[in-house]
């Protein structure tokens, strides 16, 4: 019986020996020590602007010398300045109706910011218009402010994207991209829309299942300092009030006008949907504590071996801030940010490792550029800065790598890309992935909006074809559902909240396999032949071969 115990042991370990990452070196004790320290209290959260920026700044800057990789900035430092400015917004929202007002609580019925560089923005009883899911998609036929104006009004939308089904109950791969969110659903989109129409303030109705994350998420993010790249006119062409509703709060809103919320909802589907005025005055006021935040990306540069392609370039992205602290909280008040994204920075390192570790025959023919960005849980900020104001030409940059979290746990049989199929780096990965003995698939859950909630997408915007891939969901050796039960237990209890911090059950040696991964796409790249390109209908496309065209 002994012995038997000891074969099956033996076996059970076979399958993670067979998907050992064929990896020069990386070691997912690197990629934990380093979690450890960047999600450690010390550095309280790693909010920009703070305390916490300084010892993260400090950290990477060190690491990066001690690699010795050069400074990834062409004027001789580590750093790049992103000036931003910090928004903390006291808000208040009433709505009046037929004499009475309906007063909504800041945190517990709605969040409120104000993405306007002004000390204080306000409306006095405005219009209230539902809008549906405010989107305006000519390609679609779709239009959701069809025939009314709604300059100087109030406007209330839904979350994510129309989701439009056929008769028999599918989704309709033809609008909307089916079942996986466009641009169009995302809340920035949204605020930029309304602010297009001229709206006073924007109010998106928070449901969790197709924002992909509870209200809690956004009152410890959009519910503190937010932050803006500074801007000489100070946003005035933003909305005053850029604004989440709760789900009650909504409903509350519509019965108190006599609508139907779900009715209205259901109607809103449809591209016959057309606005409904709410008969309502929302006066709103955002007093705003506004401060100047020199924050940084920190930016490391690997040379080409090759002279002719040398000026040439990969960017490997990964965000190093999180939320920082919140003093209002009652005991634990930092949010430490270990999946969010200290791990993510933590793979980052351990690939400038690995890439300096190689012989001089065999570092890559292109540059290699280690970005970490500020600001991204603020609205990509960071990222949109450097694509805004690159440090090398993006006619000359191949590729954006992206990570945002990574793998705690063990080794996968698959992986997962967000946007798959979106450009060429696709067969790339497929290619690799496959040599790792894995399946790479599509994400599981398109309907959630990653491939616009992180900082491969602003690349993306610009033109550069930008690849998001993800840990796998098949876990060598343990129960089917075992990713999906992690995930949940995630979103539910850690995302964005104070208890996001090292479990004891991490190794990351699902985090190696997969740096591995990463390591061997971007050589590729890297010393291939071809550039990536993005794939004939990709909304990218046309900025990138305008920009190549030059």
């Amino acid at each position: 019986m002994k012995n038997r115990f000891l074969l099956l042991s033996v076996l059970a370990s076979l399958p993670a020996l067979l998907f050992a990452a064929p990896a020069p070196g990386i070691s997912a004790a690197n990629i934990l020590a380093d979690t450890k320290v960047l999600s450690s209290d010390a550095f309280e959260g790693r909010a920009p602007g703070s305390v916490g920026e300084e010892k993260t700044v400090a950290f990477l800057i060190e690491r990066f010398k001690r690699l010795g990789l050069q400074p990834g900035n062409p004027d001789g430092t580590y750093v790049q300045d992103v000036p931003l400015v910090g928004i903390t917004t006291d808000p208040k929202l009433s709505f009046a109706l037929d004499g009475r007002t309906l007063a909504f609580e800041n945190i517990n019925d709605f969040v409120g910011p104000s993405s306007r560089i002004a000390p204080e923005v306000a409306a006095q009883d405005t219009g209230v218009v539902f809008v549906g899911y405010g989107v305006v998609a000519p390609e679609y036929g779709w239009d959701d402010y069809k025939g009314v104006d709604v300059k100087g009004k109030t406007v209330v939308m839904l979350v994510n994207d129309p989701p439009v089904r056929k008769t028999d109950g599918t989704f309709d791969d033809t609008m909307f991209k089916g079942k996986a969110m466009t641009y169009y659903g995302r809340w920035t989109y949204k605020y930029e829309i309304a602010a297009e129409k001229g709206a006073a303030a924007c109010l998106i109705v928070h449901e969790t299942d197709p924002a992909g994350y509870p209200f809690a998420v956004l009152t410890g993010s959009r519910g503190r300092e937010n932050f803006e790249i500074a801007a000489l006119d100070g946003n005035i062409t933003h909305v005053g009030m850029e604004g989440w509703l709760t789900l009650d709060a909504a409903r509350k809103l519509f019965t108190a006008a006599g609508k139907d919320y779900d009715v209205l909802k259901a109607a809103a589907v449809r591209k016959d949907f057309h606005p409904v005025d709410l008969a309502a005055k929302a006066s709103f006021k955002a007093s705003n504590l506004l401060r100047n935040v020199a924050s940084k990306n920190v930016v490391a540069l690997l040379p080409g071996s090759d002279p002719k392609l040398r000026d040439e370039y990969i960017i490997y992205t990964a965000h190093w801030d999180h939320l920082g602290r919140d003093d209002r909280l009652p005991g634990d008040k930092i949010y430490n940010g270990a999946a969010d994204n200290a791990a993510g920075t933590a793979v980052l390192l351990e690939l400038a490792r690995i890439y300096t570790a190689l012989p001089a025959d065999q570092r890559p023919k292109r540059s290699i550029l280690f970005l970490a960005v500020t600001a991204e849980e603020k609205g990509l900020l960071g990222s949109r800065y450097y694509a805004n104001n690159p440090l090398y030409p993006l006619d000359h940059t191949l590729a954006n790598i992206n990570m945002d979290g990574a793998n705690p746990f063990g080794p996968t049989s698959d992986m997962a890309t967000v946007g798959y199929g979106a450009s060429t780096i696709d067969d790339i990965g497929i290619a690799v992935a496959k040599e790792q003995g894995r399946d790479m698939k599509p994400e599981a859950h398109p309907e959630r909006g990653s491939y616009y909630r992180s900082d491969h997408f602003e690349f993306a915007k610009v033109g550069v074809p930008s690849y998001y891939p993800k840990n796998g969901q098949n876990y060598i050796g343990l129960p089917a559902d075992f990713a999906q039960k992690q995930t949940s237990d995630y979103i539910a209890n850690r995302y964005h909240k104070v208890s996001d911090e090292v479990q004891p059950n991490w190794t990351f040696e699902g985090a190696a396999q997969d740096t591995a991964f990463l390591y061997e796409v971007g050589l590729r790249i890297a010393n291939g032949t071809s550039w990536p390109e993005w794939r004939p209908g990709s909304e990218f496309k046309a900025r990138r071969d305008a920009m190549l065209k030059k």
